[in-house]
């Protein structure tokens, strides 16, 4: 089986790696993604702390929530089909994060105003760990291992978006409550988002000062979509241990 049946690490990255490889003299570096991803982790927080001070005042977050995440996901496919936009449509995926996230943490920051910096402290130091794992090649991104990763996050997307369907429908899933398969669900979840970092560093090292510049912005669109969901995950997750103990 091709290469190419496993060209993504992450539920969002299509094929951006294997085509136009030289079609640009200026290629992906590790420092412009670094960069870039710096960037946006800081529009993010910046946006995250102004929605927060936002709900302090009585303003609605659900819509922010809501509006958000829409936002993200029309952007993303956009990006999916548009490649070459990626330096204007990336910018904006992370101001629709950066409201969705104000809006989803602010219910955490206003009843457990810690758990936001502590499920922050626990994303950065999973990544470090992951990279580490990644670099001394303790954990070794095989074929199997890709594939593996790739089913259980699509897996898990899917049992959101029906959940995300059946709350429309005034439904309540399971994986919402504090019960403790609600709990273990999030803690699967976080595991796979966590393991989905290995498949970022995999794909950007594999292809840096390979591929065009321009894509430098589709592998921060990747690495942050999965920084950002490993941190939902563990927010979710502390906060269900929190009203349940």
């Amino acid at each position: 089986m091709s290469l190419r049946n496993f060209k993504t690490s992450n539920p969002i990255f299509n094929g951006y790696f294997w085509d136009d490889g030289q079609s640009s003299t200026k290629k992906m570096s590790v420092a412009g993604i670094f960069m870039k991803s710096m960037l946006g982790i800081l529009v993010i927080a910046t946006i995250t702390a102004y929605l927060w001070k936002l709900n302090e005042t009585g303003a609605p977050m659900r819509w922010f929530t809501l509006g958000g995440m829409l936002g993200a996901i029309v952007v993303s496919v956009l990006i999916s089909v548009r490649q070459h936009w990626s330096p204007i449509l990336v910018p904006l995926y992370v101001i629709a994060k950066g409201v969705f996230l104000g809006g989803f943490s602010s219910y955490a920051h206003q009843n457990f105003p810690e758990l936001p910096y502590q499920a922050i402290g626990v994303t950065i130091v999973t990544f470090f760990v992951m990279l580490l794992l990644y670099q001394l090649r303790i954990i070794v991104v095989t074929k199997k291992l890709r594939s593996v990763i790739i089913t259980a996050t699509v897996s898990i997307m899917v049992v959101y978006l029906i959940s995300l369907i059946l709350s429309f429908f005034g439904i309540k899933p399971y994986i919402w409550g504090t019960s403790w398969l609600a709990i273990i669900f999030n803690v699967l979840a976080a595991i796979v988002a966590s393991f989905a970092l290995l498949l970022d560093f995999d794909y950007i090292e594999r292809y840096k000062n390979k591929a065009p510049k321009y894509k430098e912005w589709i592998a921060t669109w990747g690495l942050l979509a999965t920084l950002i969901w490993l941190y939902v995950e563990v927010l979710r997750l502390m906060q269900k241990l929190a009203i349940r103990f």
